[in-house]
């Protein structure tokens, strides 16, 4: 028999979450605080994964960011950042979009 994963907030955590919800900066940490209130809700982290966030996300991703909360509070939330090449940092070049670059002969 599956257990329904579960997360209790205190009033001050609850405050917090809904803090990064709605203001954060970072739309990565928007998400996970939002799917955090919701399974603390009572919505099943399945659910809140193919349904209730921006996109569907896989269920491990949404277990993992509640795991990271358990573990760190909203530190778990802040850090991790994932996706993206981190080797190649984005680099501006200063000219406008669309615009024909001179390369040499």
């Amino acid at each position: 028999m599956w257990k329904l994963r579960e997360v209790h907030l205190t009033g001050r955590q609850r405050r917090e979450l809904e803090e990064l919800r709605d203001r954060s900066p970072r739309i990565d940490v928007r998400e996970r605080a939002s799917a955090v209130l919701k399974v603390a809700d009572g919505q099943a982290p399945f659910a809140v994964a193919q349904r209730g966030l921006l996109k569907p996300r896989k269920p491990d991703t949404v277990y993992a960011w509640l795991d990271r909360y358990a573990a760190e509070g909203i530190d778990g939330l802040l850090n991790h950042r994932q996706g993206g090449n981190q080797r190649r940092p984005f680099r501006r070049t200063g000219g406008l979009l669309g615009a024909t670059a001179t390369r040499p002969r």
